[in-house]
């Protein structure tokens, strides 16, 4: 996007230099852009939304669809369909509410949000790391770990919104973006967006307050919304690292936290209408542990929280029941990408001996589930006298738990085989925290 060509300059006197874009929608229509939205849609997976029309049906016409959607920006006929409502449970309880929009919504969305992010990227708070290019969770624990270690800012207030992707003003969106965006025909778009609706079943629900978690344009004006919050906690002097709305504000004593608490109250409820839930709000101090995106940040390590290791292993458990009746090959193909994931994330932390552990105790459970398959001792037996092991052998109980621990089992299925099978062995993963590339950023 060469800015240039339809940007002018404001100034004020208290923030930094920016450009006001006055002529955007004009770089939406073109099918190019559209298809590299379509692609990032794709690779993004997802449902059908209320047309039930898949990613794979939208493909199948992919020409004439991009052909139509361009008409319709076109000649301003382009209107959104309502969201589909997704209820997901949350682990601890509850649930979250989603809002799927169309394939051809998603991909207008992603369009519009590629135009969008360059925009509003440059006017961002350094410390806020959700959803934008180049930066990651990895960054937001990195950041919040050289506050306290570093900097000493050992005194944390830990805030929890409620709701908040469903509780952002309209009126406030467009007022947040209209600061940067002028352009008329953006703007109503976003806001046709905004006030498509929610269809609950076969019924349509207005909507008149939020972004649909699932929209995805969603993350950009959530991020838009709340930069007015990260600059004005910043004008204050205060210390934050912001995760999308997980909120970190990070002080040198008990008193700063508490005024800072009571005054990120006032932005977060007076000026943007949010609600901060006071029951999950708190001050903490590092030496007590901050809980923060999955992890445990003390004063002199990071730890993966109890309750994501939890998830994690009942997770396993299902995968590695003994009654399966899979392969082994086949429950090692399904373990290895939530194997994968797991140890990227939390190779952040100090969890190489919670890996170790895993990975032994992950180990007994797949030389449980091979046991069952064999059956008989005789298998076990045979499986042996194949790797040079001499008769005779004890016979024992082929669905037995404690078995599955025992000198001829682990003989018979040494780890070196579990290699040999491709699982993903976690004990490999170096862990422990290593300051990231942005971990050098400026005070802020």
């Amino acid at each position: 996007m060469k800015k240039k060509h339809f940007a002018s300059t404001q100034r004020t006197t208290q923030e930094k230099k920016y450009r006001v874009y006055y002529s955007v929608y004009g770089h939406l229509l073109s099918k190019e852009r559209l298809y590299k939205g379509f692609k990032k849609v794709w690779k993004a997976k997802g449902a059908a939304g209320i047309d039930k029309q898949s990613l794979s049906d939208f493909a199948s016409k992919l020409s004439d669809e991009l052909d139509q959607l361009l008409l319709e920006l076109k000649t301003k006929q382009y209107k959104p369909h309502p969201v589909r409502r997704v209820e997901i449970p949350k682990a601890e309880g509850g649930v979250r509410l989603l809002g799927i929009p169309t394939v051809r919504d998603r991909v207008v969305q992603q369009t519009l949000t590629d135009l969008l992010t360059p925009i509003f990227e440059e006017q961002f708070h350094p410390s806020s790391f959700g959803y934008r290019p180049k930066r990651s969770c990895h960054d937001a624990i990195n950041k919040a770990t050289m506050f306290m270690r570093r900097y000493s800012l050992n005194h944390v207030v830990d805030m929890d919104l409620s709701k908040c992707f469903d509780r952002l003003d309209h009126g406030l969106i467009l007022k947040s973006l209209r600061k940067r965006i002028t352009d008329g025909s953006v703007l109503k778009l976003i806001e046709q967006f905004l006030k498509s609706g929610v269809m609950v079943g076969t019924d349509w629900q207005e909507t008149e307050q939020g972004s649909p978690q699932g929209g995805v344009i969603s993350p950009l004006i959530a991020n838009v919304y709340l930069d007015e919050f990260d600059q004005q906690m910043r004008q204050r002097g205060h210390r934050i690292v912001r995760y999308a709305d997980d909120i970190l504000i990070l002080c040198r004593s008990r008193v700063g936290a508490e005024n800072a608490r009571a005054q990120a109250t006032i932005i977060l409820e007076k000026q943007l209408k949010l609600k901060v839930n006071e029951e999950k709000t708190h001050l903490t101090h590092s030496r007590e542990g901050v809980k923060f995106l999955g992890v445990e940040i003390g004063n002199r390590y990071t730890r993966i929280q109890t309750k994501k290791l939890d998830l994690f292993k009942q997770r396993l458990k299902q995968l590695t029941k003994r009654n399966g009746g899979k392969p082994l090959s086949e429950v090692i193909k399904q373990l290895n990408p939530l194997l994968r994931g797991f140890s990227q994330y939390f190779r952040i932390a100090n969890a190489s001996g919670e890996f170790k552990r895993i990975a032994q105790w992950l180990r007994r459970r797949l030389r449980s589930v091979q046991l069952k398959l064999w059956k008989k001792p005789k298998r076990l037996h045979r499986r042996l006298k194949q790797l040079s092991y001499k008769p005779p052998f004890k016979h024992i109980s082929m669905t037995s738990w404690r078995n599955a621990a025992s000198p001829l089992t682990s003989h018979a299925m040494p780890n070196k085989w579990f290699d040999e099978l491709r699982l993903v062995n976690l004990e490999e993963v170096k862990t422990g925290y290593v300051f990231s590339v942005h971990a050098e950023w400026k005070f802020a």
